[in-house]
């Protein structure tokens, strides 16, 4: 495993109270020195690197770039040479790789975690713990076993073993129920608030993001045979702990107050697929297209308002008159590309992504690392797979809900939401819906379209729906259920990897995908 002691950005010697917005990727040596790292830094550094690390950036994609592609929600502009290792699945171990940049980041929540109390900084050692949690999550959501126990070591485990998967996921409630104890017992000091680039020093927030994450873990392997006892044995606990769930707001990294009109220090969506800092299109700007199977798919359910915060009418957003097209906002002005498409399908006759992802000038806003949608889809599953759990309310409450708040979280009118109830439109109102399962994991797809392409893939193996075309460039019915364990790895860590076995990225699925 690549090892790296911390970020370098984060080895400096840092005085006062919060992280200035302004110098948070400055450097200060002193040559006569060695540097220290003030943990407050090192985790503000850490958010934002996590925010890049997901969403991609000027230097490459980011992890839930893939996952929009293999979820059947985006795919390539025509004005580009095809991506073959996207789109028609022709990718080795040196694709892909988030496995470095993923452990680079679990390196600096490891430092923070490891060093907190000694730098009387308690209260950062919780929420590290939940994003700890989290990189985890993604990373086996990924690449399956990985090495957790040996891990983050530092050079006391330069080849750490691999951990199975499963008690991967298992460690990680157990994180999370460290964390919780932690951040209850440590409340943020006022004047450090500034260091959390994502509650602003909010411990009941922090809570309920761990208790969502708890969701998510267990709603992953509830088609796991044999899982059912422990997986709603964990929810109760939930539910008894009494926190709560992340509700009618996100998780997300910066904002306003973190984002700077300046070179490397946007919004890294808005940097990637938008704008730079002078407001110049981005080479990039037509790349991403949303796929005519989304596009049809919400104009066949009479979702027109979604739609049009989704994306772009034909021709992309008006130069002069940001967040609005350029044609007039009617469906027969949204046009979807067929996934890998490489012709016939040039971005001024297409949607792009739209407002709900990028606006020109609006560079600061917040990278959405979770919705409160995708907690009310989680839920309304548990309730509905498991109907003794101690939840509260009903599914249908709970996916009504979800329905809510992706439209809130668009920028959608939700009075638009609540037409669906009683509309008959399969998958949509809860009643007419034959398949609740299948209705819950169809809207969960649309809720996470333009902000969490990872668990839209992750949640398409997972149920299999829904039923996406096929790339155009591939000929038969293989789709990717997972990556190759890097080149990078096998060639520092051979022993471990190669104890995995032979990895076939079509066929060695990860334990919870079990169709």
């Amino acid at each position: 495993m690549k090892f790296k002691t911390i970020i370098i950005a984060a080895l400096v010697a840092v005085i006062g109270t919060s992280c200035d917005p302004k110098s948070y990727l400055d450097v200060n040596t002193n040559p006569n020195q060695l540097p220290t790292a003030s943990p407050s830094f090192v985790f503000t550094n850490a958010l934002n690197t996590s925010a890049r690390n997901i969403a991609g950036n000027t230097d490459g994609q980011g992890s839930s770039e893939i996952g929009f592609y293999w979820s059947g929600q985006w795919t390539q502009g025509n004005g580009y040479i095809i991506n073959t290792a996207q789109f028609a699945y022709q990718f080795t171990n040196g694709d892909f790789n988030y496995w470095d940049p993923y452990y680079d980041n679990l390196q600096d929540y490891q430092f923070v975690i490891d060093n907190a109390d000694a730098n009387s900084q308690k209260y950062l050692k919780g929420p590290s713990k939940v994003m700890k949690a989290m990189l985890y999550q993604q990373l086996v959501d990924m690449y399956g076993n990985l090495p957790y126990s040996d891990a983050l070591k530092a050079t006391t485990s330069l080849a750490p073993k691999f951990d199975d998967q499963k008690a991967v996921y298992e460690s990680l409630i157990a994180l999370l129920d460290e964390a919780i104890t932690d951040l209850k017992a440590n409340a943020f000091a006022s004047a450090f608030t500034g260091s959390d680039i994502v509650f602003g020093g909010n411990i009941t927030k922090w809570v309920q993001f761990a208790n969502s994450l708890k969701m998510r873990i267990l709603i992953r392997q509830s088609k796991v045979s044999g899982r059912d006892t422990y997986i709603k044995t964990e929810i109760n606990k939930i539910v008894t702990e009494g926190s709560g769930f992340i509700t009618a707001s996100e998780v997300a990294v910066g904002g306003p107050s973190f984002f700077l009109a300046t070179a490397g220090k946007l919004n890294p969506v808005y940097d990637r697929w938008g704008y730079d800092a002078n407001g110049a299109k981005r080479a990039l700007n037509n790349y991403p297209r949303l796929t005519q199977f989304l596009v049809n798919s919400l104009k066949a359910s009479g979702d027109t308002l979604r739609l049009k915060r989704i994306a772009y009418a034909n021709g992309g957003e008006n130069s002069s008159t940001p967040g609005v097209s350029t044609l007039k906002e009617v469906a027969a002005n949204y046009s979807g590309t067929p996934f890998g498409a490489s012709s016939g399908y040039l971005p001024a006759n297409t949607t792009s992504l739209g407002p709900s992802l990028i606006v020109k000038g609006e560079y600061n806003r917040p990278y959405i690392l979770m919705t409160a949608s995708e907690v009310q889809f989680l839920l309304a599953e548990a309730k509905q797979r498991y109907t003794d759990v101690t939840l509260p309310n009903t599914a249908k409450a709970y996916f009504e809900e979800g329905i809510v708040q992706s439209f809130r979280v668009l920028g959608a009118n939700t009075a638009g939401a609540a037409a669906f109830k009683g509309s008959k439109i399969q998958n949509y109102d809860w009643d007419a819906s034959t398949d609740k399962l299948a209705a819950i994991a169809i809207q969960k797809w649309i809720s996470f379209v333009n902000f969490n392409g990872l668990e839209a893939w992750a949640e398409y193996r997972r149920t299999n729906l829904p039923v996406i075309p096929q790339s155009i460039q591939v000929p038969d019915n293989k789709r990717p259920v997972r990556f190759f364990y890097p080149n990078t790895e096998s060639g520092s860590n051979t022993a471990n990897v190669t104890a995995q076995g032979n990895i076939d990225a079509f066929a060695t699925k990860l334990f919870w995908d079990v169709d």
